[in-house]
């Protein structure tokens, strides 16, 4: 471990915008600053006035902000730009600001292009939501080159203004069969809906692929069961390592080293 230098007037600062702060984000990256000897601290914050707060993050020259619910949309008009991967969702879980000027990305979106590569593109999918992170997955899953899909969303007019933007089918409630699951709904979070499960019994033995984006618990009642049918599972976990990384490197142009990006990720999840 290189030695970080102690906070001084030269030290950056990162944060993160959200209507219930975690810690994972605070934990690993602060964890990757320690690792590679960089001068930044991050913190996580609320507000009830996100005009202030974007405002803050330019007056203060805050090098970067990650945006959670329900801010990713809010954003928009209060940025300078959009890069492709926000633009393409009207969603934002980044801000970098590069001497006052703030651009919007979205890592989530990369972090699902990442996870689905090495899937087969003829394979059909079913999408559970209409949020931020549905979004997301489903403008990563069509520009990957995913053609036979479903997004299932109790509000029609969200789930269908997604579907419709890649050429998708809607549905009010998961049925038939997706080779590819992905649950981008809080459905087996930990909470009220921990002992849901996203998708019916059978839509999970006939798939071949389950993804989750809830990342805690890991082990959520769709990949418990999934893993139970011997499928291949994609944790929410790895989501949040992957966008959180993509984040990382977005601010301080430095690229970890996988053991190093493994040791901040298990330093969060040990300190929730």
């Amino acid at each position: 471990m290189q030695m970080k230098p102690l906070i001084g007037r030269d030290t950056r600062l990162c944060m993160s915008l959200s209507a219930r702060p975690g810690n994972f984000g605070s934990r690993f990256h602060n964890r990757l600053y320690d690792l590679v000897g960089l001068d930044f601290v991050y913190k996580s914050f609320s507000t009830t006035d996100l005009e202030a707060a974007i405002g803050g993050i330019r007056a203060l020259d805050i090098r970067g902000c990650a945006i959670s619910m329900p801010f990713k949309e809010a954003v928009i008009p209060l940025l300078d730009g959009l890069a492709q991967s926000a633009s393409a969702i009207d969603s934002v879980n980044t801000i970098v600001n590069d001497g006052g000027v703030l651009t919007g990305h979205n890592t989530d979106y990369g972090a699902v292009v990442d996870l689905v590569a090495d899937l087969d593109r003829a394979m059909s999918f079913v999408v559970q939501g209409s949020g931020g992170m549905a979004k997301a997955v489903v403008a990563a899953l069509g520009d990957s080159g995913f053609r036979g899909g479903t997004i299932v969303a109790r509000n029609e007019a969200a789930g269908r203004a997604i579907a419709d933007r890649y050429g998708f089918a809607w549905a009010a409630e998961p049925e038939g069969k997706g080779a590819l699951l992905v649950n981008a709904t809080p459905r087996g979070m930990t909470g009220p809906d921990a002992d849901v499960l996203a998708f019916p019994q059978a839509m999970i033995a006939a798939c071949t692929v389950a993804f989750e984006v809830v990342q805690y618990p890991v082990v959520t009642p769709f990949l418990k069961a999934a893993a139970e049918a011997g499928k291949r599972c994609i944790t929410g976990a790895e989501v949040a390592t992957l966008q959180a990384l993509q984040q990382f490197v977005l601010y301080t142009g430095v690229t970890p080293s996988f053991e190093q990006v493994a040791d901040a990720a298990d330093c969060a999840r040990a300190h929730p």
